[in-house]
């Protein structure tokens, strides 16, 4: 039978299995056969079938039907039974499982065994899966193998403390005069040992250990290590015991944090350690790494905390892709408090923005970010914008993002800022990321002596090349607002460009019929044309018919645009030849609340004091009627917005139109904005209505919401609600932030009447 095969016997034959369902048959039989053995109470291969059954478990296969076997071995007087015993029992119990409280007494019996490894058996097994119950139990024994003069016992004893402390926090005063003994020892284990327990305290057993007492204990046994000669029980690629210099430089770092007269106490050794540790091999860059967490963890000397980020310089060098990316990731989170001394490494930075690594770039691009100041905008947007022209496409978002933050905060120039904006939209291309093109906009309107010159040069970045949206769409708007300056080639800082009213017409519509165009730059194409029939004399007509052609548009955004400019043409040409006003009051007259959308300034009185001509008002619209609609729409059509979500940072408006073609439907716009230091990603807004409406919901302007109320997403909600009855919704919001997936449910039931009435 298998069964009585040993252990090595079965994985002999387990290995000769040539696919994974006769590997399961043979361990469905060999479970079987173990099952039967157990319920015979078989004494003699209970061990042995045990010890099979864990090594099944580890294969991945299920063993819990040996957990009751485990607490018959660890109660046997065998030490061969009660290793076994104890091994299957850290492998198969947890304290999530009652049957393991049936082991407490065993434990405290093993604790006061007479036999060292015995004892030690039981010290393991507790520390590595005792419960809170059974350490509150056991914390005694505990307490008295700590204090035995055995070293074996004692450090087996302490790593268990560990355990029991960081299960039970108020047992910790037990432990506590045993720490600085621990500390005093020879044994280096030991001494490792103690140093855990600084770390688990969570500060409270540092208020109650002096640190003036502590740290002088530490320094010195950190300087007998890097002092001392070889010592082959200790020794690793030359240096001695690194992992308990690592263990005191974190305690070292706990001690003195916020800690003037511990920190100085610790200033001289720490740079002891910096300057004679050796760097060739990893064990050393170990030593370092944690020298330098220490040292800008603690309030430290500037020159020693020069030293620490020039070791963090050094790593930049080295070959081991894991050690840069550890020090691009520390030197950033430095560059903040000593900027200035990682200035000094700028250009080691630059240079791994060309490393294959992928998140080696990603890291050196955030601290290249993270060091541009006023001094050296120039040249390091030259190698960032040299990086966005050759980087790959996930990096190219983030950084045309940077780089514009970066030329708005430090550009030394106007013109040097709209070069640098020009650069990275004809780099970036489409990658540029929504909410950059009405940034964009409001700088270019705010420079006005640059008006001339970035209208040319948008010009001649997208002849014959629409295939970059946000170009496109910031060129269109451009071109829609200065292009009388394009066509009179007033530009005095470059030489202007001889260009006519109908090749400029010829580009916008080029951009209308472009298959590469979205319905976004369609709709910035149009209006641009809108915008120019106010600006140029000799193509009016022209403007006209393409505006009446896209009045039959299947792209209902256009439709809507076209029909509303054909109906300013048609109601409001006359004004262009007579300079007619409106008054600064209301009329006597009420506007009527119930007729079409281009009668809305049917009623107006232009008798007033301010004139006003159809030119002024398309000058200042971006939307065609969107303009007149905000602000003379009569209060009685007006709807106002609301608030439908506001929580966790994010924050949900709607705003309201009724159609003009059907007044049963809703046309409500959602902004989302972001009010946290962090951007939200990969955002979903999901709704729902009673089976009484019907709902469409387009597509959002974007995923990504930016932090600080930087930016929005919009997105537009068509409601038909043919029986006019009151408005409600749930709405589903899922999202990224901080590295989780966010997701809540809201119900909107605060809709104004006007909105379905």
């Amino acid at each position: 039978m298998i069964l009585e095969s040993t252990l090595f016997g079965l994985i002999r034959t387990i290995r000769t299995a040539r696919t994974q369902a006769e590997e399961r048959e043979m361990i469905q039989k060999e479970c079987a056969a173990i099952r039967s053995s157990f319920r015979e109470e078989d004494n003699t291969y209970r061990c042995r079938n045990v010890a099979k059954l864990l090594y099944m478990h580890m294969l991945g296969y299920p063993a819990h039907f040996g957990q009751l076997e485990c607490l018959k071995l660890i109660a046997s007087q065998k030490f061969t039974d009660k290793r076994i015993g104890y091994l299957g029992a850290m492998l198969l119990l947890d304290e999530r499982q009652d049957v393991h409280l049936l082991m407490t007494n065993c434990i405290k019996n093993d604790l006061n065994h007479s036999t060292q490894y015995v004892q030690g058996l039981a010290l393991c097994t507790l520390g590595c899966m005792g419960s809170s119950e059974m350490c509150r139990d056991l914390a005694g024994e505990v307490e008295k193998l700590l204090k035995t003069s055995n070293s074996y016992l004692r450090k087996k004893a302490a790593l268990c403390a560990v355990h029991v402390i960081r299960k039970v926090p108020e047992l910790m005063e037990m432990f506590l005069p045993a720490t600085k003994n621990l500390l005093n020892e020879k044994n280096h284990g030991n001494t490792r040992e103690s140093t855990y327990w600084g770390e688990e305290r969570n500060y409270a057993l540092i208020g109650q250990l002096s640190s003036s007492q502590l740290v002088p204990q530490l320094v010195r046994i950190l300087k007998n290590l890097i002092m001392s000669g070889y010592s082959p029980e200790h020794d690793v690629s030359g240096i001695s015991d690194p992992f308990l210099q690592v263990r005191i430089l974190r305690l070292l770092r706990i001690l003195g944090r916020n800690d003037d007269d511990s920190s100085e106490a610790m200033n001289d050794i720490l740079a002891q350690v910096a300057t004679n540790t050796e760097t060739s091999k990893n064990v050393g860059n170990a030593i370092l790494y944690e020298t330098v967490l220490t040292i800008m963890d603690i309030k430290s000397e500037s020159g020693l905390r020069v030293l620490a980020i020039n070791i963090l310089g050094r790593f930049l060098l080295n070959n081991d892709k894991n050690i840069r990316y550890v020090a691009l990731t520390s030197l950033l989170k430095t560059v903040q408090t000593d900027h200035n001394a990682v200035q000094r490494h700028r250009s080691t930075i630059v240079d791994c923005l060309k490393d294959l690594d992928v998140s080696i770039k990603r890291r050196a691009m955030e601290l290249s970010f993270a060091l541009v100041n006023g001094n050296n905008v120039r040249g390091m947007m030259k190698e960032l914008l040299y990086f966005l022209d050759s980087c790959e496409p996930e990096f190219k978002a983030d950084c045309a993002s940077g780089i514009f933050l970066a030329a708005e905060k430090y550009a030394p120039s106007k013109r040097w800022h709209i070069d640098t904006i020009m650069r990275v939209l004809t780099t970036a291309g489409s990658y540029v990321r929504d909410d950059a093109v009405p940034n964009l906009i409001q700088l270019i309107t705010n420079s006005v002596e640059m008006h001339a010159y970035t209208v040319q040069r948008l010009y001649k970045a997208i002849l014959g090349d629409y295939s970059q949206q946000p170009l496109v769409q910031v060129a269109s708007w451009c071109i829609g607002e200065y292009g009388d300056l394009l066509v009179s080639g007033q530009c005095e800082e470059e030489e202007p460009i001889q260009v006519t009213e109908d090749e400029v017409l010829d580009i916008l519509e080029s951009v209308l019929i472009s298959n590469m165009s979205a319905s976004v730059t369609r709709g910035y194409a149009l209006t641009a044309i809108m915008k120019l029939s106010t600006r140029f004399t000799c193509t009016v007509n022209r403007i006209k018919k393409v505006v009446s052609i896209y009045g039959s548009s299947i792209d209902v955004e256009l439709q809507q645009r076209a029909v509303e400019y054909n109906a300013l043409f048609k109601k409001y040409d006359h004004m262009s030849d007579i300079t007619p006003v409106i008054p600064t009051a209301p009329t006597s007259k009420p506007a009527s609340a119930g007729g079409e959308l281009l009668d809305l300034l049917g009623d107006l009185n232009l008798t007033g004091e301010q004139p006003v001509s159809l030119k002024s008002l398309c000058s200042q619209s971006w939307g065609g009627m969107s303009w007149l609609v905000l602000h003379f729409l009569p209060s009685a059509r007006r709807i106002p917005s609301i608030t439908a979500y506001n929580k966790n940072g994010l924050k949900i408006d709607f705003t309201f139109e009724r159609s003009n073609t059907n007044p049963s439907v809703t046309v409500i716009t959602i902004q989302a904005s972001n009010s946290t230091e962090l951007d939200m990603t990969d955002f979903v807004f999901q709704a729902a209505v009673p089976k009484t409406f019907q709902l469409q919901l387009l597509s959002p302007s974007s995923s990504v919401i930016p932090a600080f109320n930087s930016g929005t997403i919009t997105q537009v909600i068509k409601v038909l609600n043919p029986q006019k009855q009151q408005l409600r919704m749930r709405i589903k919001l899922t999202y990224n932030h901080k590295g989780s997936a966010m997701q809540d449910l809201a119900e909107v039931n605060n809709f104004p009447p006007q909105s379905w009435q």
